[in-house]
């Protein structure tokens, strides 16, 4: 057994992300990536030489696609779930890339602590849409950790974010749109200003059903609401722009 595929144990299986041969290790039984994932790694933007961190990464997806997409310099990873960040750092060896992703397991309310003031120029962050109890019981654990606010809060992520970013620093989410005004209070509350949005429908015809956020740390107030992002031509068969993002 060659040293890449022992990487991968029994119950995980490898998925190919079309952007520069790599994979990645996911446990169907645990919680995969979904197409929010990869649109927020298309939307963020990350220049040369900069630092990125991606709060909650579950199985470390955003840092690999970025770091196939942008120039920048080093991509932290941090998961409170040790299963999920040991699944990350599995596939961050996979894909030989130890040099420029760092995966840490911790709760991302220590964040600043961990990695201490103003020691990222740019933040992602795919986090829990739900709030409250609503439909955990019929999940488990890791599936709820990652999709209900259990662990951590739109408000541990936002003030983490605030301290974490150096001045003039990026932060990119994606997001519900049913929790958009909460959002853009509590950005500019922690003097993150929404400075791009961009709504994703997933048909043309439909309302939309996520959000793209970019905020800007200290940033003066001025939004741009760019055009919107349509998934679905007609059933199984994704717009170009969709096809674009995923690298087909």
């Amino acid at each position: 057994m060659s040293m890449q595929h022992s990487l991968v144990y029994e119950n995980e299986r490898l998925d190919e992300l079309h952007r520069n041969g790599y994979f990645i290790i996911q446990n169907p039984a645990r919680f995969c990536f979904g197409m929010d994932a990869v649109l927020l790694s298309g939307f963020a933007r990350a220049k040369d030489g900069e630092r990125v961190l991606d709060l909650g990464t579950g199985t470390g997806i955003i840092p690999i696609l970025m770091e196939a997409k942008t120039k920048a310099s080093h991509f932290t990873a941090l998961e409170i779930q040790e299963e999920s960040a040991d699944m990350a750092r599995r596939s961050v060896l996979y894909n030989r890339l130890e040099d420029k992703i760092e995966v840490i397991t911790g709760d991302i309310k220590d964040a600043s602590a961990i990695f201490g003031a103003s020691s990222f120029e740019v933040i992602t962050t795919n986090p829990p849409y739900m709030i409250g109890n609503h439909g955990i019981q019929s999940e488990s654990t890791s599936k709820a950790i990652a999709r209900h606010e259990i662990l951590c809060t739109l408000d541990d992520i936002l003030t983490q974010s605030a301290r974490l970013l150096c001045p003039n620093g990026r932060f990119y989410m994606i997001h519900r749109p049913f929790r958009l005004a909460e959002i853009f209070c509590k950005m500019s509350a922690c003097r993150i200003e929404p400075k791009r949005m961009k709504l994703v429908y997933p048909y043309v015809d439909k309302e939309p059903n996520m959000v793209l956020i970019e905020g800007l740390l200290g940033g003066k107030p001025r939004l741009t609401v760019e055009k919107p992002l349509i998934v679905y031509q007609k059933p199984g068969v994704y717009t170009d722009e969709i096809y674009d993002i995923y690298g087909y």
